[in-house]
C-alpha cells in the first residue's frame, strides 16, 4: 500500500531546531520530486521547499538560508532541517510526492500523494 508518513514536529523555541522526516512505502521516493509544504491557521498551504529527483533543491524566500531539504536512499527518506526557528514557521508541515522527476521553482507540480502531516509549534 502506497503510503507517506511524516515525522518530527514538535514544540521548540525560537532559535531552536527540528529534523522533519518523510518516509515512503510501496514507491521509491528518489525517482519523483518531493516537497514540503506547510499550513498555518487560518492561512492557505504554501510550498516550503522541493527536492528533485536527481537532488536538485530549492526553497520558498522565508526559508532560504534555515532549512535544508535532503533525502537517504537507502532509507527512502526525506527530510527537512529546520534551523533558527521562528513562531512564523509554526504550521503543519505536509510532505508530498509528484508525479513528476522535477520541481518547478520550490514547488514539486502535479502531487499525487500527500502525507497526512505534522505539526511544527514555535513558542517561548
Amino acid at each position: 500500500q502506497l503510503q507517506i508518513v511524516e515525522s518530527g514536529g514538535g514544540l521548540v523555541q525560537p532559535g531552536g531546531s527540528l529534523r522533519l522526516s518523510c518516509a515512503a512505502s510501496a514507491f521509491t521516493l528518489d525517482n519523483y520530486a518531493i516537497g514540503w509544504f506547510r499550513q498555518a491557521p487560518g492561512k492557505e498551504r504554501e510550498g516550503v521547499s522541493c527536492i528533485s529527483s536527481g537532488g536538485s533543491a530549492a526553497y520558498a524566500d522565508s526559508v532560504k538560508g534555515r532549512f535544508t531539504i535532503s533525502k537517504d536512499n537507502a532509507q527512502n527518506t526525506v527530510y527537512l532541517q529546520m534551523n533558527s526557528l521562528k513562531p512564523e514557521d509554526t504550521a503543519v508541515y505536509y510532505c508530498a510526492a509528484s508525479v513528476r522527476s522535477y520541481c518547478s521553482g520550490y514547488v514539486p507540480r502535479d502531487v499525487y500523494y500527500w502525507g497526512q502531516g505534522t505539526q511544527v509549534t514555535v513558542s517561548s
